[in-house]
């Protein structure tokens, strides 16, 4: 009796599985999206179904070296502006409107503002790779190459006349 229930067990669990048998493509967006540095020559690893694989290629004479970004002091003063310098004095002890204090009335009006300014200074200081268009370009590719699987096998299902 217990070998009874214990084989319908597993038949039942083993039911939902074998209907599964083909898995529709991961919808855009849903999949894993790989961003890779690839040096000289070196192929880009090739996507999946599941993940993306993105590469951006950089000279061989670079593969070994700190990223550009990284090479310099950027705190050395040196590498400061002196218009720079002044522009980050004007806002020290800055209060009232549009100051991002708490004191005096309106100070919070100018946090938006300190956040811009800190935003594009990252920007000027980031890797000058556009991941959002490599992204959008293998998904692309990728979606294409869908596209004719499935043109190939519905050619295949329904042959002309």
């Amino acid at each position: 009796m217990k070998l009874l229930l214990a084989a319908a067990a597993l038949t039942a669990l083993a039911a939902p599985a074998a209907a599964q048998t083909q898995a529709a493509p991961p919808a855009a967006g849903s999949e894993r999206i790989n961003q890779l540095i690839v040096y000289g020559d070196d192929p880009c690893p090739q996507s999946s179904e599941e993940q993306i694989n993105v590469c951006a290629r950089k000279p061989e004479s670079e593969r070994y070296r700190i990223p550009e970004a990284l090479r310099g002091d950027p705190n050395d003063p040196a590498n400061q502006a002196w218009a720079s310098k002044a522009t980050e004095l004007q806002y020290v002890g800055r209060s009232g409107i549009g100051s991002c204090s708490t004191v005096g009335p309106g100070g919070m009006i100018g946090c938006f503002n300190d956040i811009v300014r800190q935003a594009r200074a990252e920007r000027a200081g980031r890797d000058e790779v556009n991941w959002n268009r490599l992204i959008e370009e293998a998904r692309q590719e990728r979606l294409g190459r869908i596209d004719a699987e499935a043109a190939a096998v519905e050619a295949e299902q329904n042959p002309p006349k």
